[in-house]
């Protein structure tokens, strides 16, 4: 599986089939990527996105990463992208769902 993120073109794809992104979430899932395997903060993320500075009772960044996980499951649904940390933010880290994983190596 390889995911590419085409900022510049406006374009992700997942094995060269093209995902259908917003502009926005192209961006979400562009600043996440750039800090793979890192915790990266609602905060950071919504400075990063939508070059504003971050309210605390705005939820634009958890709506955002919730429709980008759903368009990112239905390409890919072998794959979770996206990983929550509750109080600290969200992880960018591909990895084999365990429903998929655990039922294959059940056989």
């Amino acid at each position: 599986m390889v995911l590419e993120v085409l900022q510049d073109e406006f374009i992700a794809k997942v094995d060269e089939q093209p995902i259908p992104l917003t502009v926005r979430e192209l961006a979400l899932l562009a600043a996440l990527v750039r800090r793979e395997g890192r915790i990266v903060s609602r905060e950071e993320l919504y400075s990063a996105v939508w070059e504003r500075q971050f309210r605390k009772d705005d939820r634009s960044v958890d709506v955002y990463v919730r429709k980008l996980r759903h368009k990112l499951e239905l390409a890919v649904p072998e794959w979770r992208f996206i990983h929550t940390h509750f109080g600290f933010g969200y992880r960018f880290a591909p990895e084999l769902s365990h429903v998929f994983h655990n039922s294959a190596t059940r056989r």
